[in-house]
């Protein structure tokens, strides 16, 4: 007990001081934020004055009220560029962290400050520690078991179809899976993380890792609504919805999800926050051409989807990471194991795991979305309800649509190739074009939904109408969903939509997650990206060695650029003699490649290597022609990247 309690003890007094040290540039951050004023912001309507919300912790205690930092100013805090590197979703979690430090008000005196001292030394130097020290055993009653199975990874035969990996391997990788779903949401998302990190782990731990999921217990609905009354200041909950499903459509590690319908006047209407005045080349766009593809002006929806995060998640997660922060500081002392880099790939999946447990930053995440696809009919984002969103609650239109993995089972029949390509555009945009790419692009989280463009006759018809088209998209959805799981019937009711002039979009869900990087970052992946597109791969090769983490820690780097050029040269080959090419299996040789060297990518990086390798996959499946590699690796998209930097 003594020694848990020193753990927590010695992991408390760095982050506190980690804190402290880090509050001076969030508190610029805020300053440039709130003094604006946030009338440009997108929103339906002006912004209400911040609100007297509660206080994280006591009176007195914490520099910002949560009220003084909406989802506008997170929004604003990501475009601004003040020359410190950092990227958007750096600033804003700044921010965030800043907002609840614990830390003593400057604006209380005397015998009240003296109490506040006295709450911030029991609560940071005695109930902390303890506290983390008590979850230190119970996280070592539940992994001590993995770690004294280790040694069965050398028994068993070896399996061919999953990697050479024994029998014994496998199972160990399973039995790690099965502790990590009983240690809590912070390790459930360490291992969907770890599933993707394919250049540090090998290919079938991150297999099996991928099939992790929460187990946890969804909370109360008696403290789901007494989190949502906070959000809508105070207001009765029988006078916010005029619906609510109880039971939730989804219950994650973090948060779980309601559907609900919104009182009349509290809903919005339409895409209000991306309504402008149009210029005059704008207009001859939209006018002369009258066969553009464009989004119709939707039908209101007054129905939301509520994300609110579990009770005390956050305390929970902070002192899990404490945790692994002290392992993965001792393992980073062994010999040979400091090419893993375990310290720095705790503090990225920290910072991974603070921006999902703040949920103005995802509301802010949608914002940006929306503006950079206003003008775009590749993708669609649901509309956020940002004054109704707070840092546990967030409030956004709920995606009426069939996801996308129905047309993967069932087959997208007419439009398969259509949504491919519609997908790939919109991805292609995020990454090479506004560099804010969602990171996390499963099927699950693609929605498609169906619309009849308005094709004018006339200049003047056109501009006396030009949003005329209907928003056909739950009368096309329920012809839809009844030929679900069956194949014929599905494919016959998509030849019939399609015939009446009905076509696809995509609506993207889930935004807490995204890939931007800082300029270094980008030019240094637009290099690489145009050395690949050159078929230079000895040049892609010295590229990544010179520019990963630790240069100085990679084995043979004269072999690997060799090994890149060969494995280029045989890309371009295969490239003239089938006509396209998966370019997921390239990279997964990469990766590999990468991982037998020790190039320590940055995880930014990875992250759109993993996206690229699940958007082929869902390419594929719709559209077994489609060729990645011809797209990604054309000049003119490096060369319009490479100009805005």
């Amino acid at each position: 007990m003594r020694t848990a309690v020193l753990l927590g003890r010695s992991c408390l007094r760095n982050s506190d001081s980690r804190i402290r040290l880090g509050l001076a540039p969030c508190r610029q951050h805020l300053r440039r934020a709130t003094t604006r004023g946030f009338s440009g912001a997108p929103g339906p309507r002006p912004h209400p004055q911040p609100r007297s919300h509660p206080r994280f912790g006591r009176p007195g205690v914490g520099v910002v009220l949560l009220g003084a930092l909406s989802p506008a100013a997170f929004v604003r805090l990501s475009q601004e560029d003040n020359g410190d590197g950092d990227t958007g979703e750096e600033r804003m979690l700044d921010a965030s962290r800043a907002e609840i430090a614990k830390v003593l008000s400057d604006d209380i005196h005397g015998l009240t400050r003296f109490g506040h001292a006295i709450y911030l030394f029991v609560d940071l130097y005695i109930v902390e520690p303890i506290a983390t020290g008590l979850r230190f055993l119970h996280l070592a009653v539940i992994f001590v078991p993995v770690i004294l199975t280790v040694p069965v990874m050398w028994f068993g035969r070896r399996s061919k179809d999953q990697d050479n990996e024994r029998v014994g391997t496998l199972w160990w990788y399973g039995f790690l899976v099965n502790a990590m779903e009983r240690a809590g949401p912070a390790f459930i998302k360490l291992g969907q993380w770890a599933a993707s990190r394919t250049d540090i782990f090998p290919n079938e731990m991150c297999a099996v890792m991928s099939e992790l999921h929460s187990n946890a217990p969804a909370h109360s609905l008696a403290a789901t609504k007494r989190t949502i009354i906070r959000a809508f200041d105070g207001r009765p909950f029988d006078q916010i919805f005029e619906e609510f499903d109880e039971k939730p459509v989804g219950v994650g590690a973090i948060a779980q999800v309601y559907k609900a319908k919104l009182k009349p006047d509290l809903a919005v209407p339409g895409d209000s926050d991306l309504e402008s005045p149009r210029n005059f080349r704008e207009n001859i766009k939209r006018n002369v051409d009258p066969l553009v593809k464009r989004t119709p002006q939707r039908v209101p929806s007054s129905y939301v989807a509520i994300k609110v995060l579990h009770p005390n998640v956050e305390r929970l997660v902070r002192r899990d990471l404490k945790i692994m922060g002290f392992f993965a500081a001792m393992i980073n002392a062994i010999p040979t194991m400091e090419w893993f880099s375990f310290p720095d790939e705790v503090k990225e999946f920290g910072e991974m795991m603070r921006l999902q447990l703040d949920l103005r930053i995802e509301s802010a995440n949608l914002t940006i979305f929306r503006q950079n696809f206003k003008s775009r009919t590749t993708a669609w984002f649901p509309y956020p309800y940002t004054m109704y969103t707070t840092r546990q609650v967030l409030v956004e239109e709920y995606a009426q649509g069939i996801p996308l993995a129905a047309f993967l089972e069932d087959g997208g029949g007419v439009f398969q190739q259509e949504i491919a390509d519609e997908g790939l555009d919109a991805f292609l945009h995020m990454l090479l074009i506004d560099n804010f790419v969602h990171a996390d692009l499963h099927p699950g989280n693609i929605m498609v939904r169906f619309y009849a463009p308005q094709r004018s006759p006339s200049f003047t018809r056109a501009a006396a109408n030009p949003d005329g088209a209907k928003d056909v998209t739950e009368e096309v959805l329920s012809r839809l969903r009844p030929h679900r799981h069956k194949p014929q019937e599905w494919m016959a009711q998509l030849a019939q939509i399609d015939k009446e002039g009905y076509r696809p979009q995509l609506i993207f869900i889930d935004t807490g997650l995204v890939t931007e990087l800082n300029q270094t970052n980008r030019t240094n992946f637009l290099d690489l990206f145009r050395a690949i597109a050159d078929f230079d791969g000895y040049r892609a090769g010295h590229l990544m060695v010179e520019r990963c983490r630790q240069p100085d820690a990679v084995i043979d780097p004269e072999v690997f650029a060799l090994k890149m050029q060969h494995l280029v040269l045989s890309v371009k080959s295969r490239t003239f003699a089938l006509g396209n090419i998966k370019i997921g299996d390239i990279l997964h040789e990469v990766l590999s490649m990468v991982r037998t060297h020790h190039v320590r990518m940055e995880g930014d990086f990875v992250n759109v290597v993993i996206s690229i390798l699940l958007l082929e996959g869902i390419g594929r499946s719709l559209d077994p022609h489609l060729d990645l590699f011809k797209r990604y690796a054309h000049p003119s998209s490096v060369q319009e990247s490479l100009a805005l930097i």
